[in-house]
């Protein structure tokens, strides 16, 4: 069979893309964290050429003097792993009974054996997607219940393919699929972490976003006589992107996969399961979006000299670098990132980035929300500036204080400023110049 000529721009951007990561640097693959943390910050273009490149940021922050302990701890792992062994011991059934109990018509109960667990054993990631691919077929052909663990499934990134391998993935007698995300943190009387939760929602979103492509390969390829189904009318109903329609029903044109993903958490601080149905479709649109931005990378990278890499010119012993920290830091610094706290969460280069947007005075370090409530100032000298009554550098052109006054940040700002200055009168205390100390030894205003 003759190989695919990938097409030039696409060779193009692979060869840029290797040059930025190094020429005998291996690519590191990109998996569903990965993709879910793009998602969660999507305006950050140093993240998008980092991980479109395939460098290994963990190494890459080691090397730049700002490593972060990020990552699950062995405990973490170890509970997470015995925690799921325990769900699947039992080919999936508990998964099925759980996923019927949070349906709104789960239909009949499936007979004592009536889950079918294929077997996904293949060499390497292409063949163990292809593995998937078939045993999915056959699974919605069947007309039966299935669950099929760790399935590989691929989505391209950057013109490269990205091997996923989710959880779990449900089949129902119906023909369509539930993504299953199993995951050792607790559910204490009915509630869990709303910011563990998101993340495991933007996770399952990936996969789902794969297993739509996937989804309308095997449709395509299925026979009306066996039951495959070309194209469910719900998903008809609602349109290509599944936005609408029945809180059970699927998305992507195939029809297959549904727009719910299974959580499957401890319950309280047992080790029995307990389960919940969580809405990806907006995670969706996030990722979807990333990701299409992802294959334009090269927009970004030709903001860099033609010289730039991100390579750490390992010596030969391979784990030592040999590139100058104060040329690797400048190469970093070139690509603009957009910092938020929540990246020290999610991404091995946050502590540069912190220590970066805090030397610049960026209003970002303070999170989300206070950024959002600041409007047009962006540093912590403007907002000071203009909580004491001075002109902020919004407009620098502007002569006059009418769009200071009109600006209701800054009102708020002088509000919060003349209650701080009343309250410290009060106290005795004088609160003196901006960013300076008073006799009482306070820094005001920092």
């Amino acid at each position: 069979m003759p190989t695919e000529t990938p097409p030039p721009q696409r060779t193009a951007l692979r060869q840029r893309l290797a040059e930025l990561r190094g020429p005998r640097v291996a690519p590191r693959p990109l998996d569903a964290r990965a993709l879910a943390a793009l998602a969660a910050n999507p305006g950050c273009r140093r993240r998008a050429l980092l991980d479109g490149a395939g460098v290994d940021k963990t190494a890459l922050a080691r090397a730049l003097g700002s490593p972060a302990p990020f990552g699950q701890s062995q405990f973490a792992h170890q509970r997470g792993h015995v925690f799921e062994a325990r769900v699947t011991a039992d080919g999936g059934e508990q998964l099925v009974a759980l996923l019927r109990e949070r349906l709104s018509d789960p239909g009949p109960p499936p007979p004592r054996d009536g889950v079918d667990a294929p077997e996904l054993v293949a060499d390497g990631p292409a063949g163990r997607t292809e593995r998937t691919r078939l045993a999915l077929a056959q699974a919605t052909a069947a007309g039966r219940w299935a669950v099929l663990m760790h399935p590989m499934v691929s989505v391209e990134v950057a013109g490269s393919p990205a091997y996923l391998e989710p959880d779990a993935l449900v089949v129902h007698p119906d023909g369509s699929w539930t993504v299953v995300e199993i995951k050792s943190f607790p559910v204490l009387d009915g509630s869990a972490d709303p910011t563990k939760v998101g993340a495991a929602a933007r996770q399952a979103a990936v996969y789902v976003l794969a297993l739509r492509e996937l989804a309308e390969a095997v449709a395509a390829d299925g026979d009306p006589a066996r039951g495959v189904p070309a194209a469910r009318d719900d998903a008809r109903a609602s349109g290509d992107a599944g936005l609408s329609g029945p809180v059970d029903g699927t998305v992507g044109a195939a029809g297959l996969v549904r727009q719910r993903a299974l959580l499957v958490c401890p319950k309280d601080f047992s080790n029995l399961p307990t389960a919940e149905l969580i809405d990806v479709r907006k995670q969706l649109s996030v990722t979807s979006r990333q990701l299409a931005r992802l294959t334009r990378i090269e927009e970004i990278a030709a903001e860099l000299p033609g010289d730039a890499t991100f390579d750490l010119r390992l010596a030969d012993d391979g784990k030592t670098p040999t590139r100058p920290v104060a040329e690797l830091t400048a190469t970093v610094d070139a690509v603009p990132a957009a910092y938020v706290p929540d990246c020290l969460a999610s991404c091995e280069l946050a502590f540069h980035c912190r220590q970066a947007a805090r030397a610049a005075g960026a209003v970002e370090v303070l999170g989300r929300g206070v950024r959002g409530e600041l409007g047009g100032l962006t540093t912590v000298e403007v907002v000071l500036g203009a909580a004491l009554g001075e002109r902020p550098a919004t407009d620098p052109a502007e002569p006059s204080s009418a769009a200071q006054e009109a600006d209701p940040a800054v009102r708020a700002l002088r509000r919060a400023a003349a209650l701080r200055a009343q309250a410290l009168a009060e106290a005795g205390m004088a609160p003196g110049p901006a960013g300076r100390a008073t006799e009482s030894g306070e820094v005001a205003w920092r």
